[in-house]
C-alpha cells in the first residue's frame, strides 16, 4: 500500500483536484471564478485525500459515451470514430498526470448510459451494444490502461434491456410531477432541460421524419424529462455501487457541487460531445468537433480508417473555400479539442484544452 505523510496527502489531493479542474466544464453564472476555482478545489479535496490516505487508486466515475446520435446530419455513423478516440486519449492523459502527483494514480470508469435511455432517443439496443463493444476495443487498441467501461449490462447481466431499464427506475429517480416542478422553479436544472430538449429536437430531425416541427418540439420536451429522470436513476445507482468514487460529468456544473463538469472537447457549444458530432482536423494536427453537415458545408474532406468513416479534414487553402465556409472553418480552428496522452499540460495562464496534436499522433490515431 502506498503511504504519504499527512501534509503530503493534503497537498497532493489539492494538486490532483487542480489537474481535473483545469479542464472544468463550467455552468454560466454558476459561481466559479478564476482559471481554477478554489471553492471547487476545497469542495472535492477531502474525497480525494480520503482515498490517498488509504493508498488506493483514485476512482473517477464519468457517465458518458452512451451511443451515437441517430441523426446522420450530426455524426458519421453508429460506431465510435476519431471523435471518441481523441476523447479517450485525453482521459488517459489526465490519469497519467494524476500519477505524476500520486503514484497509485487514477482510474476513470466510463459509466456508459446508452442502455439507460436509448429507447427514448430512437437508438436500438443492438446499436448500443455495438457501440459499447467497439468502445472497449478502442480502449484496448490505444493502450489506455487507466480507463474501463461500466454499463447497465454489467449491473443486470443477461437481462432483457427493457427489464434492465425497469429495474433501474424502480425506486430510483424523481417522479415526473416533481421533475416538472423543479424545472418550472428555475435554477440549474433548467439549463440541462433546455440543452437536452435541443439535442432531442436535433436527434429526432432525421430525414424520415414527416411531422411538423411544432409536434417534434413538443415530443422533444416530453422526452427530455424522461432522459433526465432516467439519468438521475442511473446516477443514484452508481452512488450505491461506488460510494467512494469522485464524480465527474460531461455537463456544466454549478460551483462546489458533488460533480465536476469535465471538458472532453472545447467547442463553441458547451453541450457538444463526440457522440453528437465528428472530429475535424483544422490544420497542423489541431482538431475540433463539428456536426457532420457543418463540416461538409465548410468543404471538409472525409477520411476513412479501418474501412469506416473516421473524421474530416478542412481544406488547407483559404482560396479554395467559399466565404461562408471560410467563416465556419475559422471559427472551428479557434476552438481545439483536448490532445492525446502524449501532449503535455497547457502552460500557465492558457485556457483549458488549448492543446495541439502532432501529425505523427494523428496518423497513429486514425490508422493512416
Amino acid at each position: 500500500m502506498y503511504e504519504l505523510a499527512t501534509l503530503d496527502t493534503e497537498l497532493a489531493a489539492i494538486e490532483v483536484v487542480r489537474e481535473v479542474l483545469v479542464l472544468q466544464r463550467r455552468l454560466r453564472g454558476g459561481g466559479c471564478t478564476g482559471r481554477v476555482c478554489l471553492r471547487c478545489v476545497r469542495h472535492h479535496r477531502d474525497a480525494v485525500a480520503k482515498t490517498m490516505a488509504r493508498g488506493l487508486t483514485i476512482d473517477f466515475l464519468l457517465p458518458a459515451f452512451p451511443t451515437k446520435s441517430p441523426n446522420p446530419a450530426k455524426v458519421l455513423g453508429p460506431l465510435p470514430d476519431l471523435a471518441e478516440e481523441l476523447a479517450l486519449r485525453f482521459l488517459e492523459s489526465l490519469c497519467e498526470r494524476v500519477a505524476e502527483v500520486y503514484p497509485p494514480g487514477a482510474r476513470i470508469r466510463i459509466c456508459s448510459d446508452g442502455r439507460v435511455f436509448n429507447d427514448l432517443i430512437g437508438v436500438s439496443d443492438d446499436d448500443v451494444t455495438r457501440y459499447a463493444h467497439e468502445l472497449n476495443r478502442m480502449i484496448d487498441r490505444i493502450g489506455a490502461v487507466h480507463l474501463d467501461q461500466y454499463t447497465l449490462d454489467d449491473v443486470y447481466p443477461g437481462a432483457d434491456p427493457t427489464r434492465m431499464r425497469g429495474a433501474l427506475t424502480t425506486g430510483r429517480g424523481p417522479r415526473p410531477e416533481d421533475l416538472r416542478a423543479e424545472v418550472r422553479g428555475g435554477g440549474d436544472l433548467v439549463h440541462m432541460y433546455r440543452g437536452i430538449t435541443r439535442f432531442m429536437l436535433e436527434d429526432l430531425s432525421t430525414p424520415d421524419y414527416t411531422g411538423s416541427r411544432a409536434a417534434l418540439q413538443r415530443r422533444s420536451r416530453e422526452l427530455a424529462y424522461g432522459v433526465i429522470a432516467r439519468s438521475r436513476a442511473w446516477d443514484e445507482l452508481l452512488g450505491e455501487l461506488f460510494p467512494d468514487a469522485v464524480r465527474l460529468s460531461i455537463h456544466p456544473q454549478p460551483c462546489g457541487t458533488r460533480k465536476i463538469g469535465l471538458l472532453l472537447a472545447d467547442t463553441p457549444d458547451v453541450w457538444l460531445t463526440p457522440w453528437h458530432s465528428a472530429a475535424v482536423e483544422t490544420g497542423e494536427g489541431r482538431f475540433t468537433l463539428m456536426k457532420r453537415a457543418e463540416a461538409e458545408a465548410a468543404g471538409a474532406r472525409l477520411v476513412t480508417a479501418r474501412g469506416r468513416p473516421s473524421h474530416f479534414v478542412l481544406p488547407r487553402s483559404p482560396e479554395a473555400r467559399s466565404p461562408e465556409s471560410r467563416a465556419t472553418a475559422a471559427a472551428a480552428t479557434a476552438v481545439p479539442v483536448p490532445a492525446p496522452a502524449s501532449i503535455p499540460r497547457p502552460p500557465t495562464g492558457a485556457p483549458p484544452c488549448l492543446l495541439t496534436t502532432t501529425r505523427s499522433t494523428t496518423c497513429s490515431a486514425t490508422g493512416g
